[in-house]
């Protein structure tokens, strides 16, 4: 009943309810409230409807209802009330209770608030009191600061005002001394110093001024010189009063506006004048002064900045083509009727005609050019020299350093990087803007890079720049780099000239080789381009790079022309194959290159040998590929022909009637294959390049005759006396060989082949000396112990070591050719030992003991002399 009794009042629980709108809602016959529905309120649909739910009736009926509700509510309460009494009875004592306590508690508050107040009244007022004093305290501190800087001002504006009195009578001095006739015009050094010591002094006390008007913030800047008063010119507080406020500190203001503007005349006019006489130690005066006024970095910025765009101007004109022409332009001489004829309009590219004039006025800039920027440099370094000098007193920091808060990189950094970025720009410019310019400085960059040496030359007594062959100082590399471009089209051409030599040489290819005279061309055109630039390290290097890449060029065409099969080494004859007439042409070009050029190297410098040196080498190695395989052909011919002297019979008894033999079938064949390599092989080459080989070949074959004449065996005296005619034949032959040319008519000069032909003319008495002579040295004197033993042995029953060990003659001579003269003789020792060893009869022992003690004599002999 109750439940359904709560439900029934519900509508009255909302909590938006309103009384008036209700009663709205039940005249109106409307549902309330007015966006829910009975439905919307209760969870539960309802079969009955509520007693106070507004119904569409009478408003009397309404009226009763709610009559009735009331009722039934004061019903429900008098029923709760009874039934829960006890219960209420007990919370009324306890609020009564309770009551009792907030009492207390209340008077204990009111009792906190009353003392807080007492404690308020007895910490305010003495606050209060104290904050007025230390405001007051402040004033007082303020007002004391700016008397005490305002006296501190008055002190330095009556110093200003005598340093400017004492300039100004330097200057009275200086201009009485001007108006007399007879004085000159420049000052004493005494003068001068303690004008320059006044400036600086006047410079510091503006300073000092400047910081005392501006603030405290600028009193005490980091390093300043201060005076020797010992006052603290301005306090660490920042609410000070500023003195331009005072009137009697802001009466010297133009004063000392006028007395800064002075100074910083004098010492601008200082610096100009010391960097324009490179006197350091006016230089120093005037740094220092720019020190004591607080503006040393900017007026150091201030000059490197100005000094490189100077430079930058400079280079700027000198490359200007347009200023070349007006020039020119106003130097020609002005016609009298200039007036009535037609003047053209200036030219900024000259015509074949007035290019010349317009070169030397380019080469007369670029001179002077060159002098303004050594100028320029040198005044950097100094300047940098006097910063460096120069120091702070009290602090021991540098200028330099000091310096540097406004630069961001040394003086000279800056210059040479101004410089270097202003060259390569202009000549860059004026490479790709005028065609003139390109080709004037490219074809005479050797003497722009002359110009940029003296410059150089110029500057490393003042600076510690180096340009030499050994090294070249970074600055020096970073203006030569600004400047590649001309550097680059002048190697192009030296390239180009190069190729064109070597592409002329080999224009003809192997119908019309190349000769003595394309080879002499060839190093002429790198003598030319290698003595054009070696005055430069970096140019000759870079020109020897392509000089190097042409000589390669000239090794793979000689390798496709020369000619290396079977052909090229045929001795057949009667005349030479068409390979050997080519190859003889080709390597007499080659000779010529590769000789010619080495000595070119040796009077340059290492880093040219190293760039050329691996191409000549190259050269050479196509020289020795034709000339080594020819003249082993010749040798190996020449051997085979002289080894026919074992087929002769040289053991026949003589015949009285029969005369002196002739000449052997052999050496006839030797005389005509000598004949033949000289007039139909060697003549292919130049007499210059085959000079050096036929004293080797003649060497040849004299130690070839000998070493077979002295193992011919056996050999009785028909045999000797054919072997000294042979001789004879031999050496006219070979006399003609060494001639000059197939048409003199006088033979060469024997002499000249030394050791050899000694050995020759010393066998034919060895072939008829008595064997108790054999061992004797001076009876040998001109053969080798070889050749003696040898003979030895061919007189006696001891077999020779090439027959006991089974070999041909011209295999035991082609031994002793590869081997040393010491294993020689031990291979003759050890065929002794070996036959002395081995079973024969007593009668060749007895014939044979003579003729081993004659060798074991000489090889002891031979032995001791080695």
């Amino acid at each position: 009943m109750a439940a359904v009794s709560i439900a029934d009042y519900s509508v009255f629980a909302i909590p938006e309810f309103d009384a008036n709108e209700y009663a709205n809602a039940v005249l109106a016959g409307e549902p309330y409230p007015p966006t829910l529905s009975t439905q919307q309120i209760h969870s539960k649909p309802r079969t009955s409807v509520s007693i106070l739910e507004p119904v569409k009736e009478d408003i009397s009926v309404a009226i009763s209802k709610l009559d009735l509700g009331v009722e039934d509510v004061g019903k429900q309460i008098k029923a709760l009330v009874t039934a829960h009494h006890e219960d209420l009875l007990q919370h009324a004592s306890n609020v009564s209770q309770l009551s009792g306590s907030l009492s207390s508690v209340r008077r204990g508050l009111d009792d906190v608030e009353s003392s807080i107040e007492k404690l308020r009244q007895k910490i305010r007022m003495p606050y209060q009191a104290l904050q007025a004093n230390v405001a007051r305290l402040q004033r007082i501190q303020q007002a004391n600061d700016a008397l005490r800087r305002t006296a501190r001002f008055a002190v330095l504006a009556k110093r200003l005002e005598i340093q400017m009195s004492e300039l100004a009578s330097y200057e009275g001095a200086n201009s009485t001394k001007e108006k007399r006739p007879n004085s000159t015009n420049e000052p004493s050094a005494e003068h001068q110093e303690e004008k320059e010591r006044t400036i600086a002094k006047a410079a510091l006390s503006i300073a000092e001024l400047g910081a005392l008007l501006d603030g405290p913030d600028e009193a005490h800047p980091e390093g300043a010189v201060s005076h020797s008063d010992g006052e603290s010119m301005l306090p660490a507080n920042a609410n000070t009063i500023p003195l331009r406020s005072v009137n009697a500190a802001a009466a010297y203001i133009p004063f000392i506006t006028d007395a800064r503007k002075k100074v910083t005349e004098e010492m601008e006019a200082m610096v100009i004048q010391g960097l324009t006489s490179l006197d350091q130690s006016l230089l120093a005066s005037s740094l220092q002064t720019a020190y004591n006024l607080r503006v040393l970095p900017t007026l150091v910025q201030g000059l490197v900045r100005d000094l490189s765009e100077a430079v930058e101007e400079r280079i700027q004109s000198a490359f200007d083509l347009s200023r070349i022409s007006k020039e020119i332009v106003a130097k020609e001489p002005q016609q009298a009727s200039q007036g009535l004829l037609y003047k053209s309009r200036v030219r900024t590219e000259p015509t074949n005609i007035t290019a010349p004039q317009f070169a030397a006025a380019l080469w007369s800039r670029l001179e002077c050019l060159v002098e303004e920027m050594a100028g320029c440099c040198i005044k950097v370094y100094t300047l940098e020299k006097v910063l460096n000098l120069k120091k702070n007193p009290l602090t021991g920091v540098s200028f330099i350093d000091e310096s540097m808060k406004a630069l961001e990189s040394k003086p000279r950094t800056a210059f040479w990087a101004s410089l270097g970025k202003s060259f390569e720009k202009y000549a860059r410019d004026a490479a790709k803007s005028s065609t003139f310019l390109q080709q004037t400085l490219s074809s005479g960059y050797p003497k722009f890079l002359r110009l940029l040496h003296e410059f150089f030359a110029g500057i490393a007594v003042h600076t510690d720049t180096v340009y030499t062959q050994s090294y070249q100082s970074p600055e020096t590399i970073l203006v030569l780099r600004a400047v590649s471009t001309f550097e680059a089209l002048y190697v192009s051409r030296s390239s180009t000239r190069l190729n064109e030599a070597v592409a002329q040489a080999f224009s003809g290819g192997s119908r019309s080789p190349p000769g003595a005279n394309e080879g002499i061309n060839i190093v002429r055109t790198v003598t030319n381009e290698l003595d054009s630039a070696r005055f430069d390290p970096l140019l000759v290097r870079a020109v020897a790079k392509n000089a190097a890449m042409s000589l390669e060029t000239v090794a793979s065409k000689v390798d496709g022309l020369i000619v290396t099969d079977r052909s090229a080494v045929s001795l057949l004859g009667p005349m030479a194959t068409p390979q050997q007439v080519l190859n003889g042409q080709v390597t007499t070009c080659v000779y010529h290159c590769w000789t010619k050029l080495e000595k070119l190297v040796e009077e340059h410098t290492d880093s040219v040998s190293i760039s050329i040196g691996p191409s000549i080498n190259k050269i050479r190695a196509r020289y020795d590929q034709v000339v080594d395989p020819l003249l082993t052909a010749i040798k190996r011919e020449l051997s085979a022909i002289v080894s026919r002297l074992h087929r002769l019979d040289l053991r026949r008894v003589i015949d009285p009637m029969a005369g002196m033999a002739g000449t052997s079938l052999y050496m006839k064949d030797l005389v005509d294959k000598l004949n033949f390599v000289k007039t139909g092989i060697l003549s292919n080459f130049a007499p210059e390049v085959t000079r050096t080989w036929v004293p080797v070949i003649v060497k040849y074959v004299i130690r070839v005759f000998i070493l077979h004449a002295s193992i011919a065996k056996p050999l009785g005296e028909s045999g000797k006396l054919q072997l000294t005619t042979d001789m004879t034949e031999l050496e006219f032959s070979l006399s003609a060989f060494l001639a000059d040319g197939p048409q003199s008519k006088r033979g060469g000069n024997l002499e000249s082949i030394g050791d050899e032909y000694k050995t020759l003319r010393a066998m034919r008495p060895l072939l008829f000396l008595d064997n108790a002579f054999l061992a004797s040295p001076e009876r040998t004197i001109g053969l080798p112990p070889l050749v003696v033993l040898h003979h030895i042995l061919v007189r006696s029953p001891v077999s020779l070591p090439h027959t006991l060990h089974g070999w041909q003659e011209a295999e035991y001579v082609r031994w002793i050719d590869e081997h040393s003269p010491q294993e020689a003789w031990s291979l003759v020792g050890s065929s002794i030992t070996h036959w002395e060893k081995r079973e024969h009869d007593a009668s060749d022992d007895k014939g044979a003991e003579q003729y081993i003690n004659l060798a074991r004599s000489v090889l002891r002999t031979a032995q001791r002399g080695s």
